[in-house]
This record gives C-alpha cells, sequence and structure tokens, in this order.
C-alpha cells in the first residue's frame, strides 16, 4: 500500500507511523529521517537543505521533494510506502501525483488522524523532559514523575521546552492549518481520505487505523 499519513501536531503520527508500517510490511518514510540521511551523507540535496536551514530559512519545496522522490525510488519502497510528514502543502502533494503518475501506480490512502484542538495543546503543553538525559519524558497528565519536577529514572530536573509552551503549540496549530490542513480537501476530492480518531490508547488508535485502511483498500478493489 502506498499512504499518506496527516494530521496536527501531537496527534501521534510518528508512533503510528511506526506502528503502521510494520504491520503493513511498508517503509515509513518521514521528513524528519530524509533531511537527517541527506545532511549526514553529505548528498547535494542534504548540503542545500543545511545551507538553508543554518541560515534560518525555510527548506525550498523542490529540495524536499527531491529527497522524496529518491528515497520512494529505493528496492525497499518499490512496493508500497507510508509517508510521514509529506507531502506539507498542495504544491508538495500536487508534485507527489506527478511523480507516482510517472511511475505508473497511484496512493491507496490519506489517513487523517483527528484530534481536537484542546487535545493537541494538552498533550504537548504536558510534557516535562528531564534537563540530564531528553529519552527521559513525563506527562503532567498522562504519565506523571513521582515527585514534580523529578525525573523518576535519575533525579534530574524536569522541565517544559520552550518548543512545547502552549503559546508555540497554537502557533505550530495555526500553520498546520493554514498550509497542511488544505491538502486534507486537495485528496479528499480524489476519494483517498480515511479520518479516524487519534484519542485513546496507541495500540487502539493501530487497531482503528488498520481497519480503516482495510475497510478502504476493499472498496478500491
Amino acid at each position: 500500500m502506498r499512504i499518506v499519513l496527516v494530521g496536527p501536531p501531537g496527534a501521534g503520527k510518528g508512533t503510528q507511523a511506526a506502528f503502521l508500517a510494520k504491520n503493513l510490511s511498508i517503509p515509513h518514510i518521514s521528513t524528519g529521517d530524509l533531511f537527517r540521511a541527506n545532511i549526514s551523507q553529505g548528498t547535494e540535496l542534504g548540503k542545500q537543505a543545511k545551507a538553508y536551514m543554518d541560515a534560518g530559512n525555510l527548506v525550498p519545496d523542490e529540495v524536499t521533494i527531491g529527497m522524496a522522490k529518491d528515497r520512494m525510488s529505493q528496492p525497499d519502497a518499490v512496493g508500497g510506502f507510508l509517508l510521514d510528514g509529506f507531502p506539507r502543502n498542495v504544491g508538495q502533494a500536487e508534485a507527489l501525483d506527478g511523480m507516482l503518475k510517472g511511475e505508473g501506480v497511484q496512493l491507496d490512502a490519506v489517513l487523517d488522524l483527528e484530534v481536537p484542538e484542546d487535545e493537541v495543546v494538552k498533550r504537548i503543553a504536558g510534557r516535562r523532559v528531564c534537563r540530564n538525559n531528553s529519552a527521559h519524558v513525563f506527562h503532567v497528565t498522562y504519565s506523571p514523575a513521582k515527585a514534580e519536577g523529578v525525573c523518576d529514572e535519575c533525579g534530574g530536573e524536569l522541565y517544559q521546552r520552550d518548543d512545547d509552551s502552549e503559546e508555540t503549540v497554537r502557533k505550530r496549530l495555526e500553520v498546520y492549518h493554514t498550509q497542511t490542513e488544505p491538502i486534507i480537501d486537495y485528496y479528499r476530492s480524489q476519494g483517498l481520505v480515511v479520518t479516524i480518531s487519534a484519542l485513546g490508547k496507541v495500540t487502539d488508535v493501530t487497531a482503528r487505523a488498520m481497519e480503516a485502511l482495510q475497510v478502504d483498500k476493499a472498496a478500491q478493489a
């Protein structure tokens, strides 16, 4: 299957992408991984991306599209893939359609993870990270530390990252609504969008997604 995963910040896309890709036996292709791989390997696209990022500028669509095209052409992705973070806008979605059409294939589904805005803010703004080890992450509501402000693992101070403040989260949501959400309507016009609730346990959301994708697949058969 060829799937695009969309949803607001805090919807759990990364977590669900990993589970779904494993269950469907297709590679999980994330924009973050693409950037890190190209920059670390010193590819031409990686050098271009790094130059923009170092200057504090957004990486142009053509660079991101180039990285995605290269990754999707690799052997493990020939039979299918799950895209996470790409396309990020309608222009990138149109470019993806063009790429796939050139290969004589098309998307099977666009999985939309739906989460109320207040829940997104609650999920992200409630995170607390250990200053000693960023892998130690807690949440004031869902997984609180035994002692407030103290890491259970090492006793380090827990703090809220600037990126996790409510103000920053709401700004990220504005960007999502403006730039990324329009691709849902774009793909809905093609009959590809499958929307599920991303509330509840991770395993429940995965099961919900698998069921929805199978229904969608059967509908297209």
